[in-house]
């Protein structure tokens, strides 16, 4: 099959650029992969990075003077490359993929995901529905029931869980642990609790509910955690939010890391505590390291974290229940049989085996069953 993957991120473009990355490098070798995103971006880099994968420098504008330059450039694209299947992962290339394909007499099947929690009732969604969708995936049984809810009902609908690298999240010993916290947090005692998260700073992603959670403790009790959050550095409001806090030594801010398993290798418990989410990447990642995960019930994070089973869900923004579980976890032991169920749950659930066999399920029941488009 020859497959193209779209993204219209000029820059991080966060988990989309490990989604679509996770992709191509499972398919790369069995099936010809190419992957069209602008050449400043970091999935540009992170496919070049991957044997046989071919990289195309494509950018997705939404003025109509660039746009339809793209979409000429595009089409040629398409056109000579006899793709298969389009997976395009946001708005502007979606749109782009629909336009570029008209009239070509052999034309690739589009499949949409759905990264987001944003409504989907607009005019465009409604025209991508009708035109330039064959089918769509949400990542999370949440998203999907946004997809039924709206145009895109017409198309097939799959969930889809994103995969996570399992060997490279993975428990670590004691020691290495040990090592871990030395080298991001210095020297701390033992009894403290290291709480982690590596889905970035942001005010949505909900770490500062924790971080005022720490500010309501005793004095004796906030000298026993620490919280461990990697992300951009803190700007404007939230700075100030924050410093506000008083909470400065109890929070560790390793700014974005390349190795952000790491992070998570140095922590008790990992955290997700977003307003919004889709899913998560990091929720995920810190299971398949073994760590219990607090998420809130913001979205799909409640599909990832099994409340009491391999972690804890509280409601989004409510730090009153975060500051009630935080006294709880400093009053008791973590169990090793939770540690252990995290584990097995993201070796189960988020394996990027099963991830990417349940994807080329769908895209062969799209290719292979479904009449092609006629427009």
């Amino acid at each position: 099959m020859k497959i193209l993957y779209t993204n219209f991120h000029p820059r991080n473009g966060g988990g989309h650029a490990n989604y679509i990355a996770n992709l191509a490098r499972s398919f790369q070798g069995e099936h010809q992969i190419a992957v069209a995103s602008p050449s400043t971006s970091r999935l540009y880099a992170m496919a070049s990075d991957i044997p046989g994968v071919q990289c195309l420098d494509v950018t997705f504008n939404t003025r109509p003077a660039a746009m339809s330059a793209e979409v000429l450039t595009l089409r040629l694209l398409l056109r000579d490359g006899q793709f298969d299947l389009i997976h395009v992962n946001g708005s502007a290339d979606h749109r782009q993929a629909m336009l570029a394909r008209v009239g070509l007499r052999n034309r690739p099947r589009i499949i949409w995901t759905k990264h987001n929690t944003v409504p989907i009732r607009s005019m465009g969604n409604y025209i991508r529905a009708q035109m330039g969708t064959d089918g769509a995936i949400g990542v999370s049984d949440f998203v999907s029931s946004l997809l039924l809810d709206s145009s895109f009902s017409r198309c097939p609908i799959r969930t889809i869980h994103h995969g996570v690298d399992t060997n490279r999240f993975r428990p670590v010993t004691a020691a290495r642990a040990q090592a871990l916290r030395q080298q991001f947090m210095g020297d701390l005692p033992a009894d403290t609790l290291v709480l982690a998260s590596v889905g970035g700073t942001d005010r949505d992603k909900g770490w500062i509910y924790l971080a005022q959670a720490i500010a309501k403790l005793p004095i004796s009790l906030r000298a026993r955690v620490r919280l461990l959050v990697a992300g951009d550095p803190l700007r404007g409001q939230l700075q100030q939010d924050f410093s506000r806090l008083g909470v400065g030594t109890s929070v560790v801010f390793p700014g974005l890391v390349e190795r952000p398993e790491l992070v998570l290798a140095a922590a008790d418990i990992g955290f997700v505590l977003s307003l919004h989410e889709a899913f998560s990447f990091a929720a995920a990642e810190s299971l398949s390291t073994g760590l219990p995960t607090l998420v809130s019930n913001a979205g799909g994070l409640p599909e990832v974290v099994r409340d009491g089973v391999d972690g804890w869900v509280v409601p989004a923004g409510n730090v009153d229940a975060v500051h009630a579980w935080l006294r709880q976890r400093l009053s008791e032991p973590i169990s090793s049989v939770m540690s252990q169920a995290a584990r097995k749950h993201a070796e189960k659930s988020f394996s990027l085996r099963g991830f990417a066999q349940r994807t080329m399920d769908f895209y062969q029941q799209i290719c292979h069953t479904n009449p092609r488009s006629s427009y």
